[in-house]
């Protein structure tokens, strides 16, 4: 399998190719001729302006919009044409902005595209990270394959903000485990506390009703299947959070609001977890009219 990561890609994206792209769907010249001044409309940073001749500004409402244009021209027609023509076995790509996973049946497809993607992404001002894309040896076979020549277990990697791995069901058949990025769940919880000491003097409904809306929105993205222990990990780790802020109010809160009176906050205010998204058979499953 191939994790691949394009470096710096909104930064990257050549303003040429893109406006070739762009003229494949849209064919009023006074939209592109707005795109185009947009791209080139610059940056200012300390009162010093400088012009922009590659890339898209990050954060910007349309940068992903063109971002996808750009990658489906430049990675998404040509692995399927890839795949037609030169592989041996299956293929599958899941692609979402500038991260992308292809999985590979034989390893020698995996390194000969690994090889050709590069000649290709270089043609239009693009290029691999090099430390976030490797090749992994990953499916129903890798666990038995490394095992037979007595090498670790396999690798996992992250993807959209999960960590997956291979597993097994408790009836052997081989499946993926999704768990959310500590990484990411570590950051999250930092930028929460400090945003909970800030305001640790609003009224407990106030931020009772403002922690809820933060966890039920972790929640939404991250229950999949699988994840329920990470679901509760982040939780317990805001209804710590919230218990320290709270304390630290005032040295009567501190002696006074024990543990057994703040669950009757956080019982009231913080949705308990589960899992509400499907299992991906189930999610992507097509009924064709017969």
């Amino acid at each position: 399998m191939l994790d691949a990561d394009l470096q710096s890609f909104f930064d990257t994206v050549d303003h040429d190719w893109l406006i070739t792209f762009l003229e494949h769907r849209i064919g009023d010249p006074r939209v592109l001729r707005l795109i185009r001044k947009w791209l080139r409309a610059g940056v200012s940073e300390e009162g010093a302006w400088s012009p922009t001749r590659v890339g898209t500004p990050q954060g910007a409402v349309i940068s992903p919009l063109l971002a996808n244009v750009y990658l489906h021209y430049v990675l998404d027609l040509w692995i399927a044409w890839w795949r037609r023509h030169f592989a041996r076995g299956e293929v599958v790509v899941v692609r979402y902005a500038d991260d992308a996973v292809i999985g590979f049946q034989y390893e020698q497809d995996a390194r000969r595209c690994l090889d050709e993607l590069r000649e290709r992404i270089a043609r239009f001002g693009l290029r691999l990270h090099p430390e976030k894309t490797r090749l992994i040896e990953f499916g129903s076979f890798a666990k038995r394959n490394r095992k037979r020549r007595g090498e670790a277990k396999p690798e996992s990697f992250d993807f959209l903000g999960f960590t997956h791995t291979g597993t097994t069901t408790r009836d052997g058949r081989f499946s993926i485990r999704r768990k959310s990025i500590a990484k990411r769940m570590r950051a999250k919880l930092s930028q929460i506390k400090v945003t909970l000491m800030a305001n640790r003097h609003r009224p407990i409904p106030a931020q009772g009703s403002w922690l809820r809306k933060v966890v039920q929105g972790w929640f939404n993205y991250h229950a999949v299947p699988y994840n329920i222990k990470s679901l509760c990990r982040f939780r317990h780790w805001i209804s710590r959070l919230w218990w320290r802020a709270l304390r630290r109010r005032s040295q009567h809160a501190e002696r006074t609001l024990w543990w057994d009176r703040m669950r009757v906050h956080i019982d009231r205010w913080l949705p308990h977890p589960r899992i509400t998204h499907p299992w991906p058979n189930a999610r992507f499953a097509v009924n064709h009219p017969r």
